[in-house]
């Protein structure tokens, strides 16, 4: 048996779960990482309780006190970095460089970035406004603060892809506003959230201000949301489940924050640099094995450039080496598991029916031996119609659809359910953000794939609802208090 094996952590106390353990896999060699709990829904409504506790003392805490405990947080982090690298790669399949530098580092630097954004601000003048006598009382000049404050008890689910930024993303700007959290795990990587708790135990965390629990199957998750003790659910993951839990917090009129499925449209106009698109959109192959919603993974390419661009793609493709996420080298490393192999794999014969034409990959590696790995895959020659450009595979696959003029390409970009993020290459810059003005995405990259950390992230249309990262997650995890009072 793994040394990582965790127990609950619920009101500052390793628990034993109510059902026993589940296996966590490596999904490149098809091992045992360690043990994850399976908690039971009275464990999960006891996490949820505890928080509601914990919340009264939290909330009030000086923001000073929490910016130390987050900062503690984040030196611990580092200072451990790479035993939670090995943990990371071996459960997510990330290769160890990806793990290091996106996931773990990441994870440490977005507790510091709330260590700050703890001591930012929380009240905003409201320009005073003179009022005449009547009902409402004397003549008098009014002043008033708009006031953020916590929104109590926020739910955490975060997603498989990235164990360590997407839970740090969430978690620390909530304890930053003096929220208390239950934190939901992903069941295929949920060790390194639990190595995350242990880390904020060690800064000083007060008990059952973070509690997580787990389990291989959905039962956990929707009691984590239909607790009465939730005040707010931040889920990252797919718009299918999204809108489920979107149904039961409306019931209750429970707070969300959902961050959902991406089909990001890539525009590659015929005045661009191909080498700079190819670069961007190659991405898609490597970076978590496609498994990103942000990714661009349908390219529309303008006509004058569309056989070159498929060209240079192909190439791309063919040069990344797939194989053992922790070997000197490796690009590509497993998708997260057996089932979802199996899914992006189907959708790549679903396009080869529909009339797509493989022009790389389409066929499962064949070494490594074991390991759940998927060839970078390129579907040139697809129309607009075809579910491989409609529907969102998660894999290492990228559709090419051609378009004629700019009107045309504005609107196959935007004939989609998703609206994440989009992205634009071009020479002519005014041009590039002229169409990212008509783009219904949430975030548009112009000649990149780059992200600026402290802009807002989030998505239009069926990619989620609000808006976080950087000053913006502090609002995403307050509401809004007005103080009025005469002059």
């Amino acid at each position: 048996m793994s040394d990582w094996e965790q127990r609950l952590f619920v009101g500052g106390e390793w628990v034993e779960p109510g059902h026993g353990y589940y296996d966590v896999i490596n999904p490149a060699t098809e091992g045992v990482v360690g043990r994850a709990p399976e908690a039971s829904r009275e464990q999960v409504y006891a996490a949820a309780a505890a928080a509601r506790e914990a919340f009264g003392a939290w909330s009030r805490s000086r923001p000073e006190e929490r910016a130390g405990i987050l900062a503690r947080a984040a030196g611990i982090i580092q200072r451990d970095a790479a035993e939670h690298t090995a943990l990371a790669s071996a459960e997510s399949g990330a290769t160890t460089a990806t793990a290091a530098g996106m996931q773990v580092a990441v994870g440490a630097a977005r507790f510091r970035r709330y260590a700050k954004g703890a001591l930012e601000p929380v009240e905003e003048a409201v320009p005073p406004q003179i009022n005449e006598a009547g009902p409402m009382g004397r003549a008098g000049v009014f002043g008033a603060l708009a006031v953020r404050r916590p929104v109590g008890v926020v739910t955490c689910i975060t997603s498989y892809n990235n164990p360590w930024a997407n839970a740090a993303g969430k978690v620390a700007p909530a304890l930053a506003m003096g929220n208390t959290v239950l934190v939901k795990p992903a069941p295929q990587d949920p060790l390194s959230v639990y190595a995350m708790a242990a880390a904020l135990e060690e800064a000083g965390i007060p008990p059952g201000v973070v509690n997580v629990v787990t389990g291989s199957g959905p039962g956990a998750g929707e009691a984590a949301v239909d607790s009465p003790d939730v005040d707010m659910v931040s889920f990252t993951g797919s718009t299918a489940v999204g809108q489920r839990i979107a149904e039961v917090c409306g019931r209750s009129m429970k707070r969300q924050l959902m961050e959902l499925g991406g089909k990001g449209a890539a525009l590659v106009l015929d005045d661009a640099d191909l080498d700079s698109a190819v670069a961007g959109i190659g991405t898609t192959f490597s970076f978590y094995s496609g498994q990103i919603c942000t990714a661009p993974t349908r390219v529309l390419a303008q006509r004058g450039i569309y056989e070159g661009l498929v060209a240079k793609l192909a190439a791309y493709a063919r040069r990344l080496k797939v194989g053992d996420p922790s070997e000197r080298g490796t690009v590509v490393g497993p998708v997260i598991s057996a089932a979802h192999r199996d899914r992006v794999e189907s959708y790549v014969e679903l396009g080869r029916k529909e009339g797509a034409r493989v022009v790389a990959g389409g066929a499962r590696p064949a070494c490594p031996g074991r390991g759940f790995y998927v060839a970078p895959t390129l579907l040139a020659d697809c129309a607009n119609g075809m579910r491989v450009v409609r529907e969102e595979i998660f894999g290492p696959v990228v559709v090419v659809v051609p378009f004629d003029d700019e009107e045309e390409g504005i609107a196959l970009a935007n004939d989609s359910d998703y609206g994440l993020l989009d992205y634009v290459w071009s020479g002519d810059v005014a041009r590039a953000f002229r169409i990212a003005g008509r783009l219904r995405a949430g975030g548009v990259g112009v000649n990149t794939v780059g992200r600026n950390m402290e802009a807002p992230f989030g998505g239009f249309k069926q990619s989620g609802v609000g808006r976080d990262v950087g000053s913006y997650a502090l609002h995403a995890y307050s509401e809004t208090q007005a103080i009025v009072w005469p002059g």
